[in-house]
């Protein structure tokens, strides 16, 4: 069953991010009174100035700053994560790559994630941002999407993150990463060829963390704030929200609502989406 399911799921930034880049006008070089969109792009409208806004009049509002001084270390503690990966089986590939020590090495290039508002924000976000992560790699089971290499995720009409025909740009990491028009971002951002070598994701644990959240910090943490419903949207609208997979919706709830209840934290207001 969770192989059925994944293979379902683990299109996550694929659906995105085709949806959110049509009809959009490249280059993200943009006119003052435009925004450059999380792909890249100049325009108006939600699709540019919304989640992932990059520069412009982004209309997203400012998250509120962290008001108390515990480190992430002291939620994310080895009972935590070993409570995950070990509920994947002996066999699985992400047994030996996953680790909490990749998590936390990638997590020094992303010092502000779990850092905002109150400790209650502040634990709800590591509780989302774990909740999605279970959910996609099937308790850090996967490393790659399943069947993913005979699928194709070549925006050709993305002429910014071109594609190399010989590579295939199928989800990998803990979030999936998927399309060139993720992988070059991706790439720049953290410091690996994502167009020509997008498989150093699934060979370099610290990378994945890193394409998790990089993916996280652009995409899905400006909207934390309206609910866990929100950050499903933003992973994986387009294929489950609005009634499309109610059943994948609600086990990533359970997942949250599990994890917020570790942490000793009320989950908040609009789960589902």
């Amino acid at each position: 069953m969770a192989s059925l399911s994944l293979s379902i799921l683990l299109t996550t930034l694929a659906v995105a991010g085709v949806l959110a880049n049509t009809a959009l006008a490249q280059n993200c070089s943009c006119a003052a009174d435009l925004c450059c969109s999380q792909y890249g792009y100049c325009g108006t409208g939600n699709d540019y100035c919304g989640t992932g806004c990059q520069g412009g009049p982004c209309n997203t509002p400012s998250l509120p700053p962290s008001t108390h001084d515990v480190p992430v270390s002291d939620i994310v503690t080895d009972e935590f994560f070993n409570g995950i990966i070990d509920q994947a089986d002996a066999g699985c590939a992400g047994k030996n790559f996953y680790s909490r020590g990749a998590f936390f090495e990638a997590l020094n290039s992303y010092s502000g994630f779990g850092q905002i508002g109150s400790l209650d924000d502040s634990k709800r976000e590591i509780a989302a941002f774990f909740a999605h992560v279970t959910h996609e790699t099937g308790h850090f089971c996967y490393i790659e999407e399943i069947d993913g290499a005979s699928k194709d995720y070549c925006d050709e009409t993305n002429t910014q993150y071109p594609c190399n025909p010989s590579k295939g740009y199928y989800g990998r990491g803990p979030i999936q990463l998927s399309w060139n028009f993720n992988y070059g971002p991706a790439g720049e951002s953290i410091g690996f060829d994502g167009l020509n070598a997008p498989e150093t994701v699934a060979s370099d644990p610290v990378i994945a963390f890193k394409t998790a959240l990089w993916y996280w910090m652009r995409s899905v943490r400006p909207v934390i704030n309206e609910g866990f419903g929100a950050t499903i949207r933003a992973i994986n609208g387009a294929l489950e929200c609005d009634g499309g997979n109610s059943a994948t919706v609600q086990a990533r709830v359970r997942y949250y609502t599990q994890y917020c209840s570790q942490f000793g934290v009320d989950p908040g207001q609009n789960l589902t989406c």
